[in-house]
């Protein structure tokens, strides 16, 4: 005998992320077309997409798999590059930006994506989704190419906040291992602290007690801390976590950015250069093209805000479909591991130790 289908079986949910569709430099057509890879890739996936509702829907409209996927959500307001995150704090209301934390916020998405102005979005997050208990500076982490066995290592702050206190690094610390666990499946993953060299003498005062602090935690918090390493070891396989303040951060990552463009645009250069190596780079063609995918930053595409109550996925800014699919699979990967839980648990484990660490004044001993 043959069972019949139940059809009153309840199909599973989806994981609903919430979409920004507006603020990057290429519009909401670009975003559109990064769910769509999203969700053809990905039939567990569904959205809340924030933005014009004419606009919105008209470009939905052509693409049938995302029918019956996506609610569109009318929010006619931007916010643009060039707004100060001061302005948008006062006058945000209504933005695609402030609808999509929102979703967040209610319960009816887990994470939010967003391509938008960096600062107003942090700044518009802290608000609407507020920082986590005893969180004083929130971070942003982002995915660095590396040689460990991952492909990539994780970085933090790299921009939320250009100050960072030993208690500031420690929960930095905390929250990169939480979110290598829980969004690259690391499961001790290694924590390092960025420093101008790894002798136990050098560095800035709160360096060094971040360097006690973070190495006291690492058996109970379940990581393992290598202790100081420089800017060669970012792109290394020493470490899998690498802590810094966000002014360093972002300055490194800058550098990085610019640097790999600049290769890339010196190794183009090079295979024009005569008919030999032309045909040379015909020959290459397919290490070219691996090596091309290995570093392509639209596929790590999305930092993650970390220490507030949800997430949030910063999309880069000039982000085209791959480059937003990428933050979707991102934030989505996050939402299935129940990260922002996890995430929170981790904080408020240190809680007491960073309370003991701002009474306490910083040792000047080994300067």
């Amino acid at each position: 005998m043959t069972a019949e289908p139940d059809h009153n079986a309840q199909q599973p949910e989806r994981t609903v992320i919430s979409v920004d569709a507006m603020g990057g430099d290429a519009g909401a057509a670009a975003v559109v077309a990064g769910i769509y890879k999203s969700a053809r890739k990905n039939p567990d996936i569904g959205f809340i997409l924030h933005g014009p509702r004419s606009e919105l829907e008209r470009l939905v409209s052509r693409r049938k798999i995302l029918q019956g996927r996506v609610e569109i959500r009318d929010a006619p307001n931007v916010v643009s590059m060039e707004d100060k995150p001061s302005y948008v704090m006062r006058h945000g209301e209504g933005t695609s930006m402030w609808s999509a934390l929102e979703s967040v916020r209610n319960g009816e998405a887990t994470v939010a994506v967003s391509c938008g102005n960096t600062g107003a979005l942090m700044a518009l997050s802290m608000i609407r989704l507020r920082k986590l208990p005893g969180v004083d500076r929130p971070a942003i982490a982002v995915l660095w190419p590396s040689r460990n066995p991952q492909g990539f290592n994780v970085m933090l702050d790299v921009g939320a906040d250009i100050r960072a206190d030993a208690p500031d690094l420690l929960q930095y610390a905390m929250m990169g291992a939480s979110y290598a666990r829980n969004g690259m499946g690391l499961k001790r993953p290694r924590i390092g602290l960025l420093n101008v060299g790894t002798e136990q003498h050098k560095g800035r005062p709160e360096l060094k007690a971040a360097h006690d602090m973070i190495a006291s935690q690492a058996k109970s918090a379940n990581f393992d801390f290598v202790g100081f390493v420089e800017g060669s070891d970012i792109p290394g396989d020493l470490a899998d976590v690498i802590v810094t303040d966000g002014f360093t951060g972002n300055v490194a990552i800058k550098t990085g950015e610019g640097t790999a463009s600049l290769i890339g645009e010196l190794l183009r250069e090079a295979f024009r250069y005569s008919p030999l190596s032309r045909l040379a780079s015909v020959l290459a063609i397919t290490s070219l093209q691996r090596l091309r995918k290995r570093i392509d930053p639209r596929r790590v595409n999305g930092g993650v805000f970390l220490g507030l109550n949800g997430t949030v996925v910063k999309s880069h800014g000039g982000a085209d479909a791959t480059g937003v699919s990428a933050a979707v699979k991102l934030a989505f990967q996050l939402a299935q591991s129940g990260f922002s839980k996890k995430l929170a648990e981790r904080v408020a484990s240190t809680a007491s130790v960073t309370q003991d660490a701002e009474t306490q004044p910083v040792s000047p001993q080994n300067d």
